[in-house]
C-alpha cells in the first residue's frame, strides 16, 4: 500500500476495531511483513520467547472466532494473528544467542575473550539457565529466597519464580503485539487485540503444546465506521503522569 503513515499518524490512526468491512480484503504479504517487523520489538534478554501464527484460512478463522467467544472483531476479520508465548523454548533461544555471540566474537580460546565478551557469554551460558530453569515451580522459590537474602545487603533481581518469568515472557510478547499493530496502522490496516477467548481451544485448533500460552489474538481487516466506538478516550494525562 502506498503512502505509509508516519509514526505519529499511525499512532493516531490505530484503534481497536470491532467490526470490519467484509467486502474489503487485505494483502497477506503486507500482514506478514508487519509480523516480521514485530519481531524487531524489544524483549527481555533478547530471548524472543514468542511465535506468531498468521491465520488466513477461512475455516480456521471460523473456528478461532468461536474460541474468541463470537466477538464481531473476530467473526468479521479477514485475517488473524495469534501471538503465542513459548517460555518452554528457553533452552533453544539461549543456544541461539550463544551461537550468535560466538559467530560475532570469532573462534577463540577462553583466555582470549575480552571481559565484555566473557560477560556476554556467561550471561547466556550461566545466568539465563539459572533464571529460566525450574522444576515444577519449586526451584523458582529457592531462587526467590536466595534473591531475598541477597536483597538485604544490595539491590538484586527478585522476579525469579515461575510465575514471575511467565509475566516477563508475556510482557515481551505484548511489546511485539503493539509493534505489529502500529506496523499495520502504518499500512492503513486495522487491528483489534482480543483477550476474551478460550485459550485452551485456541491451542487445540492450532495444535500447540500445552506448555505454550496464548498472549492475545489480533484480528485484522479494514474498519467499518461503526467498528470504532466514538472518539478515543484516555484518562487525563496529569492523572497518570508523575514527574520526579
Amino acid at each position: 500500500m502506498e503512502n505509509n503513515l508516519t509514526f505519529i499518524e499511525a499512532l493516531n490512526f490505530r484503534r481497536s476495531v470491532r467490526v470490519y468491512d467484509t467486502d474489503k480484503e487485505i494483502d497477506v504479504a503486507i500482514v506478514k511483513k508487519c509480523i516480521e517487523q514485530a519481531t524487531l520489538a524489544p524483549n527481555s534478554s533478547n530471548m524472543q520467547l514468542w511465535e506468531f501464527h498468521h491465520i488466513t484460512s477461512k475455516e480456521i478463522i471460523k473456528k478461532l472466532s468461536k474460541a474468541c467467544l463470537g466477538q464481531s472483531a473476530a467473526t468479521t476479520a479477514k485475517q488473524l494473528v495469534v501471538i503465542v508465548v513459548r517460555k518452554d523454548l528457553w533452552k533453544q533461544r539461549v543456544n541461539s544467542n550463544l551461537n550468535n555471540l560466538k559467530n560475532i566474537f570469532g573462534e577463540k580460546s577462553k583466555n582470549e575473550y575480552s571481559s565484555r565478551e566473557k560477560f556476554a557469554l556467561n550471561y547466556y551460558g550461566k545466568l539465563m539457565p539459572f533464571v529460566y530453569r525450574d522444576f515444577f515451580g519449586s526451584f523458582g522459590y529457592i531462587k526467590y529466597f536466595i534473591s531475598w537474602i541477597t536483597g538485604l545487603f544490595k539491590p538484586t533481581y527478585r522476579q525469579l519464580k515461575n510465575s514471575d518469568m511467565r509475566i516477563v515472557a508475556h510482557k515481551s510478547a505484548g511489546l511485539a503485539a503493539q509493534t505489529f499493530m502500529l506496523s499495520m496502522a502504518a499500512e492503513k490496516y486495522d487491528t483489534c487485540p482480543m483477550e476474551g477467548s478460550d485459550t485452551l481451544r485456541i491451542k487445540k485448533i492450532l495444535n500447540l503444546p500445552l506448555s505454550s500460552e496464548i498472549n492475545m489474538v489480533i484480528s485484522c481487516g479494514i474498519r467499518k465506521p461503526e467498528g470504532v466506538y466514538g472518539e478515543r478516550y484516555r484518562i487525563p494525562f496529569e492523572t497518570v503522569y508523575k514527574h520526579w
